[in-house]
């Protein structure tokens, strides 16, 4: 065999074993990549077990449980109906003075005020149906006061109206046709209210209730998630959030930052503890930051007909207040606070046929 005929296959040999180096090199890297992709799923997933409140997003799909809670949550319209009694700015009349409204009043008006929100069933038993929602949504004062605000004259001392409540009505929207709810409790303070309505029919079927435990909003952390169900501008929504400053007051309240409307009022917020669809309730939305700026407006409720925008305006002038949301500072009552509120209003629910007990944390 001549030099140059073993030399190429020399190289031969060479370049024949770089190549099975190569291979096997990249067989271990694939090897080794996909040990730790196995290495990484057994130990992400079991720190979920961790018996507290999750920040991570939702690993699996929750779809249907979350179709079951839609279906607890009921939006709930609530009006109240004024006849109010208008005085002459001359007369400076003082609360005192205007014993008899009707007799110094210079024209009589009547309107309705009206506000929307979320209400969820907690309750259903024997045709009795209770509703957890916020006290702000269904409490209109019996009497409203307004007073004349001008230059030189001293504040709220002068009376430019009286307004009296002549009747309120609330309904819940698939459970209207079965009669008008009722207020069982109410706390103004903590914005709690629990509604009350005495089906006049058995539904055909079970009237569904929201199943899952209540939680402990103290053991929510900085960045928890959460979902957030109501009805925002009468549209039934699910939205989700995470949680920041937690137990921010003594009631154990915290903020979520949430996309809030007006409606959502009432709404339920579910933590998920160890994986969904391990949901507990850990409070409802009560409000939301804002500000509020006066604004002049051709009409006294806001709603304006069409007018040609080149022909001078000369009707009359109302000042309204305009609200603008600072979206993302949502506020969330406790559940801890709402346990403690049906507990301190049980014994009178009972007696009305509403046992709430069920609701109570363990001793």
């Amino acid at each position: 065999m001549s030099r140059d005929a073993s030399g190429h296959k020399y190289v031969k040999k060479c370049y024949l074993m770089c190549n099975r180096i190569i291979a096997i090199f990249f067989l271990l890297l694939l090897c080794a990549g996909a040990s730790c992709a196995k290495k990484i799923y057994q130990v992400a997933y079991p720190n979920l077990y961790d018996q507290k409140y999750d920040s991570e997003f939702p690993y699996k799909s929750c779809s249907k449980e979350l179709e079951s809670v839609v279906n607890v949550i009921k939006k709930v319209n609530c009006t109240a109906f004024y006849e109010a009694y208008v005085f002459d700015e001359a007369s400076l009349l003082t609360l005192e003075d205007a014993v008899d409204v009707k007799k110094h009043a210079v024209d009589k008006i009547f309107y309705n005020s009206s506000v929307a929100g979320t209400a969820t069933v907690i309750y259903y038993q024997d045709r009795y149906v209770g509703l957890l929602t916020c006290a702000h949504i269904v409490d209109f004062p019996d009497t409203m006061i307004t007073y004349i605000k001008k230059p030189g004259l001293p504040k709220e001392t002068y009376l430019q109206s009286i307004a009296f409540k002549k009747r309120h009505s609330f309904y819940v929207h698939d459970l209207s046709h079965q009669g008008e709810c009722k207020i069982l409790a109410m706390d103004l303070d903590l914005d709690v209210a629990l509604l009350g309505l005495r089906m006049l029919s058995a539904e055909p079927h079970q009237m569904p209730v929201l199943e899952y435990p209540m939680g402990r909003a103290k053991e929510l952390e900085w960045g928890s998630f959460v979902y957030l169900v109501g009805y925002p501008l009468g549209y039934q929504m699910i939205t989700k959030g995470i949680v920041s400053n937690p137990n921010r007051d003594r009631k154990g309240g915290f903020l979520i930052d949430s996309l809030f409307n007006e409606g959502f009022s009432g709404g339920i917020v579910l933590a998920v503890r160890d994986g969904v669809p391990n949901f507990e309730l850990v409070g409802i939305a009560t409000a939301v930051s804002a500000d509020y700026r006066p604004v002049l407006s051709l009409h006294p409720d806001d709603h304006a007909e069409k007018y040609d925008p080149y022909v001078p305006y000369k009707g009359e002038v109302y000042v309204n207040v305009q609200k603008e949301i600072n979206y993302g500072i949502t506020h969330v009552i406790s559940i801890e606070e709402i346990v403690n509120f049906i507990e301190k209003n049980h014994k009178k629910m009972r007696n009305k046929g509403y046992d709430f007990s069920h609701l109570f944390f363990e001793k």
